[in-house]
């Protein structure tokens, strides 16, 4: 970090993380101005250490204003606020007496072409925001790479012309989180520490790198210690936190299943020394949850890092499969130009980086992954990617539409399973 600046939303994850505690941060958005300050004033109120989220809504993300305003002026329901069609009055409003200095507050979009999203949000106030060039193009929609990393650039350049002696903006990388399941986690750790050297080129001097829970334990513990490690030596002069993502992908359907599931993540983040957790509820499987359902989340979360107990492990995951894996595919893109958009839109055009299952054009396709036996999600055809297959049966594996639909609901269905036969819940936690 050395003496770089620090935005209020950092400083605050740093303060918390000093004192012992992880700060929990819910996905929440509403369309309505009203709903949307009372979510805030909630997860501010919440037995917890929160920070507050603006989520976008869908309109808004995909750049369609004139949806976005008839859905406002029609009294219609969005999946999150349209920070775009209310005037900067009204976002400022919803902030006024909410957000200070022990609760501060992230916009979180979704949009490969941010702009104008990242101009009304400074506007308001919000100088915090998360995504990426690559993170939020690939799963997202069909723009091709080149015009999003080009949004990108231009939206780097603008949150740095909006530095000044208050405002030192900060954008957390999503690129831990590609697809939000079956992506091997050596492919996670590569994207999230590119997309932030990306930021950190660009301008940028107050960035988060993103990691998403997957499929086994000690293999997530080896993924975050490698993006640490990684983050060290590459990021040095960059004031920095990682975040741990609650599952991303299909979600327990039992409430009992759920809740363990946020514990483990919770646990996750503490014992890798991780600052700060996005949590997702006991509903996520059947429904949008409620303010309530959020604040629960938050306060469950926020009880199992407590219950962890201790610090992180000096361990710094050397040696491990993840660290090596993510080390090449790193490496190989940061070789390949010395302007890191640029490199990521060769190495993806070359397949020397492929997300497995996603169907981008701008990406290969040609790389799979499965779930190992120990629960370890590993290559089973790597296509050009600068890593090898691995695991007792990579290379011969192909997997059949039964065989993905299975993997797909790995997690739910082992969390389920495990929440019906464990009687180990931790106290306090409803069952």
């Amino acid at each position: 970090m050395n003496d770089a600046p620090v935005n209020a939303f950092a400083d605050f994850v740093r303060r918390s993380h000093a004192r012992g505690n992880l700060v929990v941060q819910p996905r929440m958005g509403f369309g309505d101005p009203l709903a949307m300050r009372e979510g805030l004033v909630a997860v501010k109120a919440a037995n917890a250490t929160t920070v507050g989220t603006i989520t976008l809504d869908s309109y808004t993300r995909l750049g369609k204003l004139a949806d976005a305003r008839r859905a406002v002026d029609g009294g219609g329901d969005l999946n999150g606020y349209p920070i775009r069609t209310h005037p900067p009055v009204t976002n400022r409003g919803v902030l006024e007496g909410v957000r200070e200095r022990d609760f501060p507050v992230q916009v979180r979009h979704g949009s490969a072409s941010p702009y104008g999203i990242i101009a009304a949000s400074l506007e308001a106030g919000l100088d915090t925001t998360e995504g990426g060039p690559v993170s939020y193009c690939l799963p997202y929609g069909r723009l091709p790479l080149r015009e999003a990393v080009r949004n990108w650039e231009r939206s780097c350049e603008l949150m740095v012309r909006a530095r000044d002696g208050e405002v030192e903006p900060h954008v957390e990388t999503f690129g831990g989180c590609m697809l939000g399941q079956l992506c091997p986690p050596s492919l996670l750790v590569a994207i999230s520490v590119l997309e932030g050297v990306f930021f950190r080129q660009h301008g940028l001097r107050s960035i988060s790198l993103s990691y998403a829970q997957q499929t086994n334990a000690e293999q997530d513990r080896e993924a975050v210690l490698a993006l640490r490690r990684l983050a060290d030596a590459l990021l040095p002069d960059v004031d920095r936190h990682i975040v741990i993502y609650n599952y991303m992908g299909v979600y327990p359907g039992t409430r009992s299943g759920a809740l363990l599931l946020l514990e483990q993540a919770a646990e996750l983040a503490v014992r890798t020394g991780a600052e700060r957790l996005i949590v997702k509820t006991a509903a996520e499987a059947h429904r949008i949850p409620t303010v309530r359902e959020n604040v629960e989340a938050l306060e469950i979360a926020a009880l199992a890092a407590q219950n962890a107990g201790g610090s992180a492990p000096a361990d710094t995951g050397a040696g491990s499969e993840v660290l090596d894996e993510a080390t090449a595919l790193v490496d190989t893109v940061l070789g390949l130009n010395t302007d890191v958009g640029a490199a990521l839109v060769e190495a993806f055009a070359r397949g020397l980086l492929d997300v497995p299952y996603c169907l981008h054009p701008d990406n290969a396709g040609r790389a799979r992954s499965y779930i190992e036996s120990d629960g370890r999600l590993r290559w089973s055809h790597t296509g050009a990617l600068p890593v090898r297959p691995s695991g007792r049966s990579a290379g011969d594996r192909s997997m059949s539409a039964s065989d993905l639909l299975r993997a797909l609901s790995h997690v739910a269905r082992s969390f389920d399973e495990r929440a019906a036969t464990t009687l180990d819940r931790l106290p306090g936690i409803p069952g």
